[in-house]
């Protein structure tokens, strides 16, 4: 049989491009080589898209490119204009008699003298392992619909929606999930009337406070802030990464931590959630560092929860994965009070880390589902959910 031809794609312009790296090494190494023939795509920090030895070695660390120093509007920064620049002219080919899907990589100027179909990137599935801003957020998952490709994980809405923290927030409320209480401000406002938004805050949430950019992933960006002091600080890094600040109230006040819960979900139509597990960090609560720098973080699975609690934690993270519309996987996020053990649902990860000992694999492996087969059930998800959507109907 001819072996399923999988794009693994990795990298990003996020600022969570080394995670990236990290999920994607993990995978290329435990994907079942005798099933699957793998392709690996890389896109550098600049955007720029790579396929085989070029990809390789970005992901080893080992990429070295000639820098492009480019202006909007030179000929160079898009295939299309050095086309025209050279005099050349821009044909659209008549429909192929064996129409194929496929991705044209956007490298050197040898390739743009190559046809077309000669250029793509002739995959059956793309397995996009891109974690935080366009790769995470429904862009990538535009383009791939765009390019009728078959794909792991949520679609368009379901990443977008799931990345927004804010309408994450709107739409979880919506389906009667509990979650903690939070305001949202636009960094306009912020440096525009940065005493009257401090006010507003403050009016409406009781100390301490996390202050984190609405679409970011990974921690990047978050702060705790325990007075005025700290707020402000902590709402001008927020607003390096972004316009939209979303400001959430602690679980347990000043004096108790909340316990931090996580589950992970696997599905399309009917999804099924691991048993939850627990991060200790070894921070005040769990940042960018503390999850990949700092060591002393202790992963407790299964958590320690009640049968009803564990049940409870379950349904929430199913519900919330229907709420986002999410399909293929992601991993739900919980605080528990510790003194009256109430259960908020804090936000969900269309693509969660995914090395081999990343939260999101570690639970479906205690749960009986090994890292090798989570890939392979996750590639058949993406298979099954562009087959549905090729029985849509698009013209009367």
């Amino acid at each position: 049989m001819k072996k399923l031809r999988v794009g693994i794609l990795f990298g990003g312009r996020s600022g969570e491009h080394e995670v990236s790296l990290l999920s994607a090494a993990s995978v290329l190494q435990a994907i079942d080589k005798d099933k699957y023939e793998v392709v690996p795509i890389g896109i550098t920090k600049d955007g720029r898209w790579l396929t085989a030895g070029d990809a390789e070695n970005l992901l080893q660390g080992k990429l070295v490119l000639e820098s492009r120093q480019l202006r909007a509007g030179d000929p160079e920064t898009t295939p299309a204009a050095a086309v025209l620049a050279r005099g050349e002219s821009v044909l659209v080919p008549p429909e192929p008699v064996h129409r194929q899907s496929g991705l044209v990589p956007f490298q050197t100027d040898a390739a743009l003298t190559r046809r077309a179909s000669d250029r793509a990137i002739n995959v059956d599935v793309i397995f996009p392992v891109l974690h935080g801003t366009f790769g995470e957020d429904g862009t990538i998952q535009g383009l791939l619909e765009l390019a009728d490709i078959a794909y792991v994980g949520a679609g368009v809405l379901g990443s977008a929606a799931g990345m927004d923290k804010d309408i994450m927030k709107s739409l979880f409320l919506a389906a009667g999930i509990p979650i903690v209480k939070h305001v949202t401000l636009l960094r306009s406002a912020w440096v525009k009337e940065p005493k009257k938004v401090q006010k507003f805050v403050e009016s409406k949430l009781k100390y301490p406070v996390f202050v984190k950019p609405a679409n970011l992933g990974s921690s990047v960006g978050i702060s705790k802030a325990h007075s005025r002091k700290e707020l402000g600080p902590a709402i001008e890094e927020a607003s390096k990464f972004d316009r939209k600040i979303v400001i959430e109230q602690g679980v347990g006040g000043k004096k108790n931590k909340a316990r931090e819960i996580e589950c992970s979900v696997l599905g399309n139509d009917e999804p099924a959630a691991s048993i939850p597990g627990e991060i200790v960090p070894v921070k005040e609560f769990y940042d960018y560092n503390a999850k990949y720098l700092d060591e002393g973080s202790e992963l407790i699975i299964p958590a320690k929860l009640t049968k009803a609690e564990t049940k409870k934690v379950q349904e929430l993270a199913v519900r919330s994965f229907k709420a986002v519309d999410c399909s293929g996987l992601a991993r739900v996020d919980f605080l528990m009070d510790p003194t009256t053990r109430k259960i908020y649902l804090n936000e969900i990860n269309t693509m969660p880390g995914f090395t081999a000992i990343s939260m999101y694999p570690k639970l479906w492996a205690a749960s009986g589902l090994e890292y090798e087969d989570l890939i392979d059930r996750l590639i058949q998800f993406g298979l099954e959910r562009h087959a549905d959507k090729k029985r849509n109907q698009y013209s009367r």
